[in-house]
């Protein structure tokens, strides 16, 4: 009896032991590396693992976009984990961001080794209230959008701004981020002296063929300062000491440039001071329509929360429009344009595409300009974004043909260069310049990703001889040195006998050189809604729309019939405070 209990005390024990065993080793949990190429370079990812489940994600080294990363590497994170895949949706608005995200993740799975287990996704969707009050209501994230919900905010208002994209920032956070400002603290420190508000006035309108509202412009021009200086004292974006643009068709050398040379510094500032004053911030909001009460006024917004909930925001005193333009909508830009079709790409948001415009006109809004469309001329020809990396152009770089020639004053109105520029062979330009010009615009280091992704796709070559860069392209090297020694003479003489370059020639003598492919590519569209002095939406009769306000890119009476450089962030800035500040005082 006592072997036989025995022998059941022996099978029971290994049993368990083997069952311990087995459930330890199933759910033993090891971390795994993966890499992925993003927009900006690897990013480097950990993976834990539990068995066969994905239980965690960690960032380890990366060099995106704070602002467009920030929703991939959280909402991402989350529906991988929740569905333990990494066969999931890209995030809309950062398409390169979420590939190498997904692709380091995808490269982690595959050194573990680990056959995952199919699970049910577990991802809860958040939801609103259905109805969402507030005193002012501002539709849009951009520069104008934030400046508006700040002003409004610190005058006692409950704000709250929505947002369609998964990211806050539109084309404010893709931007340069360059501003004009005449009389800039810069321009003192540089010695740069006899520009004015006049001056500025004067350029702005005569860049867009002086189809700007005067009474506008000139606002523009007076507040430049002004807000310039708000952004860096209160909102304490951090600006370069030391150096300015003198964008094409300005007079003087007066855009500030954020730290970062791109509209990240800007964005990112914003959100901080929004967040600091309660602004409340909804991203994956579509603005759908625009509410009104009988008599007319407009009573709030009627939105889709996260693409399945209909949500009202009531705005007891406004709502603001600043939704951007409608570059990247090709329909709409035929539709006022025929020029500007498929054949261009653009270096908006993918979001950019014309909302505010669209609900503020069904609601008896008054449009203007619309077939007033720009493209900026260098532009990358794989992808239409715009070439951050070629801001050399304002310190010196030159523009050539296929054949080496010079054909276009490089410092001209984006229009008049993009038209030169669809003339020549090809419809395309080549931007040459030497360390010595990007000594003084030093963009190759703040834009070393940029850089990365034009050498690797064949679009740029650094030189150490004219002979080397123009063999790259397959230029005539005769004819390109040739052009190259008349812009040397011209930089020593201060005279540009050929195109009467208003920055002055600098030498191109040394070398190494860097010579760049571009095209032209869908920037910003001039027309858009008719506002007043303080930012009121007009009607057809001239009469304001009560209740509704709307500044940036979305209006259609500051820039006339071209923007010129460094004058977007002025104006979303310059009226999207007077806006919030309009709304603060209802």
């Amino acid at each position: 009896m006592k072997k036989i209990f025995g022998a059941i005390t022996m099978m029971l024990t290994a049993t368990l032991l083997l069952t311990g065993c087995g459930g330890s080793q199933s759910a033993k949990a090891q971390t795994i590396e993966g890499v992925g190429s993003g927009k900006h370079g690897d990013i480097k990812v950990s993976v834990t693992f539990e068995g066969d489940q994905i239980k965690d994600i960690k960032v380890n080294d990366q060099k995106e976009n704070e602002v467009l990363a920030e929703p991939v590497y959280n909402e991402l994170k989350e529906t991988i984990v929740n569905g333990n895949s990494a066969e999931v949706d890209v995030v809309s608005g950062s398409t390169a961001t979420s590939e190498g995200y997904l692709a380091a993740v995808k490269d982690a799975i595959k050194k573990s080794g680990i056959s995952l287990a199919a699970v049910k996704g577990k991802k809860k969707v958040a939801k609103l209230d259905d109805k969402q009050d507030y005193d002012v209501v501002v539709v849009g994230s951009g520069g104008a959008g934030f400046s508006a919900a700040i002003e409004a905010a610190e005058a006692g208002k409950k704000v709250v701004i929505i947002e369609k994209m998964p990211t806050v920032g539109g084309n404010t956070l893709i931007s340069g981020g360059e501003m004009n400002a005449p009389g800039n603290w810069v321009q003192k420190k540089l010695g740069i002296t006899g520009d004015s508000v006049e001056s500025y006035y004067e350029d702005t309108m005569k860049g867009g063929d002086n189809l700007g509202d005067p009474k506008l412009v000139h606002l523009m021009a007076e507040n430049a300062l002004a807000s310039a200086e708000w952004l860096r004292d209160e909102v304490k974006v951090e600006f370069l000491e030391d150096q300015l643009f003198q964008f094409g068709g300005h007079s003087y050398k007066r855009a500030l440039i954020p730290v970062g040379h791109t509209g990240q510094e800007v964005i990112t500032k914003l959100k901080k001071k929004a967040e600091a004053a309660g602004v409340k911030i909804l991203v994956d909001t579509k603005a759908d329509e625009l509410l009104q009460d009988n008599s007319g006024k407009v009573t709030g917004v009627a939105a889709t929360y996260k693409e399945n909930q209909e949500v009202k925001f009531t705005a007891k005193d406004a709502v603001i429009l600043t939704t951007g333009g409608f570059g990247s909508n090709v329909k709409m830009r035929k539709e006022y344009n025929p020029e500007y079709d498929e054949r261009y790409m653009s270096t908006d948001t993918e979001g950019t595409t014309g909302d505010g415009i669209v609900m503020a006109e069904n609601v008896g809004a008054a449009l203007t300009n619309m077939e007033s469309i720009q493209t900026y001329p260098i532009a990358n020809p794989k992808t239409g974004v715009i070439s951050l990396l070629a801001d050399t152009r304002f310190d010196g770089a030159i523009l050539v043909n296929q054949e080496g020639q010079r054909f276009v004053e490089e410092l001209e109105r984006r229009d008049v260069i993009s038209e030169a520029i669809l003339a020549q062979t090809g419809g395309y330009t080549y931007q040459l310049w030497n360390d010595d010009i990007d000594g003084i615009s030093k963009t190759k280091a703040a834009h070393e990703d940029e850089y990365d992704e034009l050498i690797k796709d064949k679009l740029l070559v650094k030189a150490d001889t004219l002979e080397e860069a123009a063999e790259f392209f397959d230029i005539d090297p005769e004819a390109l040195k040739a052009t190259v020694e008349k812009v040397n003479e011209y930089a020593k003489t201060g005279d540009d006998k050929d195109f009467h370059h208003r920055g002055g020639l600098v030498s191109l003598e040394k070398g190494p050189y860097y010579i760049e492919k571009a095209i032209p590519s869908v920037h910003h569209t001039m027309g858009g809604l008719v506002i007043n002095q303080e930012t009121e939406v007009l009607d057809e009769a001239g009469k304001a729309i009560p209740g509704l306000y709307a500044a940036g890119e979305l209006t259609g009476v500051i820039q006339g019939s071209n923007r010129l450089g460094g004058n977007a962030i002025t104006d979303i800035i310059t009226f999207g405070r007077i806006a919030g500040k309009t709304a603060g005082k209802l």
